[in-house]
């Protein structure tokens, strides 16, 4: 998402020609685009992605299940 927000306030400020990026040339203003697909490309090859999707649904059930074990007045779980 950096290179994404990067590239878009790039290209803004060239289109607008605003400031130094103005007469900066397209290749670079364009590039944090090139390196967002790189950067998600390997992110899916590498199982990174998948890796923090199961990471974030692990916390959830497990905030899930300690407030759950609290309302039904259960000493918290031991166990991780």
């Amino acid at each position: 998402m950096l290179f994404l927000g990067l590239g878009l306030v790039l290209l803004a400020l060239k289109y607008l020609e605003i400031g130094a990026v103005a007469t900066w040339s397209w290749l670079i203003v364009l590039a944090p685009f090139g390196l967002a697909v790189l950067w998600w490309s390997w992110a899916d090859w590498s199982g990174y992605t998948k890796r923090k999707v199961v990471e974030r649904e692990n916390a959830r059930k497990a905030e899930r299940i300690a407030r759950q074990r609290e309302k039904l007045g259960m000493p918290p779980n031991k166990r991780r």
